[in-house]
């Protein structure tokens, strides 16, 4: 819990320092550190794709941390309101609003349990609100202790308050998938979405790719499909490493069985033939 709580707190100062576009997408370094952990403190066996889906991970976070953009220079959080309200940016909230309403009111009481895009809709929608609300908020913050006090405007605690909603949604919706449906499934859905929706509002609102060329964007887009396509790869091989040993243990038994029960046959055919011979005189 000490440790989930101080990456957390980690991951809230990251977004006040690095564009979100390199923040949220380096999440997934924490499934490399799991892996490895996993396989060194609880003896979990990594194998080969495992270890496969590892490397893709880190190559694509190298690339992007190469090819990221140069952070925003912000000295109120009074600009971080102005780039919230430009219009670009407010039709993308309202049309994260609208389709979390239309998904909660409508598609959750009925599909909600049979369907996993109706759960992860909800938290990937919100997710990247909360985390445009995050970053703002961590600037403020930033400014605040380097001597200029940013809570004194309303806009840093409109930001906190929602900040407080998106993520108490968030977490409600994903905690209702993760009880529903098979985690091995949820994380990376969960991972693709979120990931893809939060780096699309930190182009809308902070502008991110405006200050790159072609080349750049096209080479954070391969980063980011690497980083996905190791993500995929851990979380749909993650037991392959126990199927295949539970099959390896269950062959010797099937063979010794098999053995045991073609040794009896062959007993059998062996005596059929004494006794028939020894039918005729």
């Amino acid at each position: 819990m000490i440790t989930m709580i101080v990456g957390e707190v980690a991951n809230f100062a990251a977004y006040a320092f690095a564009p979100a576009i390199l923040v949220t997408p380096l999440g997934a370094l924490s499934i490399i550190v799991s892996a490895v952990l996993a396989h060194i403190i609880l003896k979990e066996k990594l194998h080969i794709f495992g270890i496969l889906g590892c490397v893709l991970c880190v190559v694509g976070s190298t690339t992007i941390v190469l090819h990221a953009p140069k952070e925003r220079d912000i000295e109120s959080v009074k600009e971080v309101w102005s780039l919230a309200t430009e219009p670009a940016f407010l039709l993308y909230a309202a049309l994260v609003v609208s389709a979390t309403l239309v998904l909660i009111f409508h598609f959750v009481p009925y599909y909600g349990p049979t369907h996993i895009m109706v759960y992860i809709g909800v938290c990937s929608l919100m997710g990247s609100l909360s985390v445009m609300s995050c970053k703002a908020l961590g600037i403020a913050l930033k400014l605040t202790f380097s001597g200029m006090n940013q809570l004194i405007y309303p806009q840093t605690w409109a930001f906190a308050l929602v900040v407080i909603t998106c993520v108490i949604t968030q977490m409600n919706y994903l905690n209702k998938a993760l009880d529903t449906f098979n985690t091995a499934v949820v994380s990376p859905i969960y991972y693709v979405m979120f990931t893809s929706l939060t780096i699309l509002a930190s182009v809308i609102m902070f502008k991110d790719w405006d200050r790159q060329n072609p080349s750049q964007i096209v080479t954070e887009m391969c980063g980011f499909v690497t980083i996905l396509s190791g993500t995929f790869l851990l979380h749909k091989t993650k037991d392959l490493g126990d199927s295949s040993s539970s099959v390896i243990s269950l062959s010797p038994s099937f063979s010794s069985r098999n053995s045991k029960h073609s040794s009896e046959n062959g007993c059998m055919a062996e005596e059929i033939p004494l006794r028939c011979q020894d039918s005729f005189p």
